[in-house]
């Protein structure tokens, strides 16, 4: 079994998570006040990168870069989201610099994503 096909359900895993995040983080940005648009920004990313994740998971076979595409989306907006959502409810954010962390680790997802257009599998 290829390591592609091992790590979909993973990709599945978090692409239903994200979206669940997502949609319950957008309801407390809508209905909170103040720092709301920390949870809003942490809201549109986890929507944002839960269909990739499902796409890639669909296309995981197709896409040789797809499980390292998958591990930087997933990674960066953990700690994106994770960061700003820490920042809004305990006042302080997981580490130092967490959120461009997780910002660079997501566009390096989607460069992984456009460099498998050259190394894809037929």
């Amino acid at each position: 079994m290829m390591l592609n096909a091992r790590i979909a359900p993973l990709f599945y895993l978090f692409a239903g998570l994200f979206g669940f995040a997502g949609v319950g983080l957008a309801a407390a940005a809508a209905h909170g006040g103040g720092d709301a648009h920390l949870v809003a920004s942490a809201s549109a990313m986890c929507l944002a990168h839960a269909p990739a994740l499902l796409a890639l998971a669909i296309g995981a076979e197709k896409l040789r870069t797809a499980w390292l595409a998958g591990i930087l989306i997933v990674v960066g907006t953990l700690l994106f989201a994770g960061d700003l959502v820490a920042l809004r409810y305990l006042g302080s954010g997981l580490f130092p610099l967490a959120a461009p962390t997780g910002g660079f680790a997501m566009m390096f997802g989607w460069l992984a994503i456009a460099v498998g257009a050259f190394t894809r599998r037929d």
